[in-house]
């Protein structure tokens, strides 16, 4: 049997466990170790297994994830998170739609200190969602609004998709984490303007709250402080060249536990908590990004990315057609996997033929994980959908995935519009030492 066929038998036999549900990182590494053994040698595969497993978990570059997925835990330990949504609240709260402007704002803010998607969602679901049932917001909106909010915790940096992005492809996480800001405002103001909209044609959808006065506000400005300095003090450095993207994780999450102890928010109970999270979350990530390695060997020796990209670049159409044929891909794929699962198996294919085409490594990051953030929001994984759906249990799921649509139509145009203007994402990352 030839190494394309293996090859393709693996990819096959890989999408077949997924659907049964095994474990992305174990399933990655089962079909990448046999097919390996198939093509060379089972003694070559095994000691290759044992050299990437050790690599993986005793490399430095890796540290930067556990850094700021701790970041992230304490900052919502230290009750970072509620802050930044009253703030949002005292200033928007009064407006149509305001509770839903508010979210947007509070999940731009701590995706800023979180980096995960399904954490930024679940974190605003429980404060934002009792508010907005408590003033009679349309669930299809309420819902909605908090599930494509949560999106922004994988583009706007810290990000763990793009942690992960950046080592597999060996580029600069100071870079790929700078490129998501300018996306991931745009985003933020698309999702309001979604609002702003949908509640101007029905008012129904998000009554007015409780007008503050602008004492109540100034004082709840106070609020962002703590998300502004961990943001500052961590993507800052490593914007100046401070820091090493670990560094700047460590002294993020130094600042997010001193703050917790400050307000007497953090005890002995709730630290081991945050920690015992973060240690959860970090060994999933490093073992699917063991998996995604192991597999990508495999991938090596069947030759399949080569040819893919070989045959590409003979192809008589515009490097933008074929760009919007892979994000084709990547946009049908998130529907039935996980985006850090998607990303991790795919780049090992798609990566060879992106830079045959000349295209921007950190441009297609961001591209990718805008693309990503819609697997995140449609049927049938949906992750932030299940997400909301465990915190609104009475809420059908047909409403919340109802209540995604006009987000996942301002994503899609974000998306088109960063296609066309890659100066968005490539501009900042021009002055980051790292």
């Amino acid at each position: 049997m030839s190494a394309i066929a293996v090859g393709m038998i693996g990819i096959g036999l890989l999408l077949l466990l997924f659907l049964l549900g095994m474990p992305v990182a174990f399933a990655m590494v089962f079909v990448g170790l046999l097919g390996f053994a198939y093509l060379t040698d089972p003694g070559p595969a095994l000691s290759l297994l044992a050299l990437d497993i050790w690599e993986q978990f005793s490399s430095y570059p890796l540290s930067v994830i556990p850094m700021f997925i701790l970041m992230g835990t304490f900052a919502f330990a230290s009750g970072i998170s509620k802050r930044l949504y009253n703030t949002a609240y005292c200033w928007t709260g009064q407006m149509r739609g305001g509770l839903t402007v508010a979210t947007v704002l509070a999940c731009a803010g701590f995706a800023a200190i979180c980096g995960s998607t399904a954490a930024t969602a679940a974190t605003m679901g429980k404060i934002a969602l009792p508010e907005m049932k408590k003033y009679k917001y349309d669930n299809t909106l309420a819902t909605g609004t908090v599930a494509a909010a949560g999106t922004l915790g994988i583009l706007i940096p810290p990000s763990t998709v793009l942690i992960v992005y950046g080592i597999l492809i060996e580029e600069s996480i100071g870079k790929l984490f700078i490129a998501g800001i300018l996306p991931g405002i745009l985003l933020s103001l698309s999702f309001m303007a979604v609002v702003a909209l949908l509640c101007f044609r029905n008012p129904n959808l998000g009554p007015a709250g409780v007008p503050t006065s602008w004492r109540e506000k100034l004082r709840a400005t106070t609020g962002i402080i703590e998300a502004v300095l961990l943001f500052l003090l961590a993507i800052g450095g490593l914007f100046l060249g401070w820091f090493s993207p670990t560094q700047a994780g460590a002294i993020g999450a130094g600042g997010a536990l001193i703050i917790g102890l400050a307000r007497r928010q953090l005890n002995w109970r709730t630290f081991f908590e945050a920690g015992q999270e973060a240690l959860r979350t970090s060994c999933m990530v490093l073992f699917i990004i063991t998996g995604a390695v192991i597999f990508g060997h495999f991938m090596a020796v069947s030759t399949i990315p080569f040819i893919l990209a070989g045959w590409i670049g003979q192809l008589s159409i515009p490097p933008m057609a074929v760009m919007a044929v892979l994000i084709c891909i990547y946009f049908i794929g998130g529907f039935f996997m996980d985006s850090m699962a998607l990303i991790v198996v795919t780049i090992p294919i798609f990566f060879p033929v992106v830079m045959k085409l000349g295209f921007d490594p950190i441009w297609f990051g961001v591209i990718i994980v805008l693309v990503a953030e819609m697997g995140v929001i449609t049927p049938p994984v949906g992750v932030n959908v299940f997400v909301i759906k465990g915190i609104a249990p009475d809420v059908p799921l047909f409403v919340i995935f109802r209540g995604i649509l006009p987000f996942l139509a301002a994503l899609i145009i974000v998306t088109v519009i960063i296609l066309f203007f890659p100066q968005i994402a490539t501009f900042l990352p021009g002055f980051v030492a790292y």
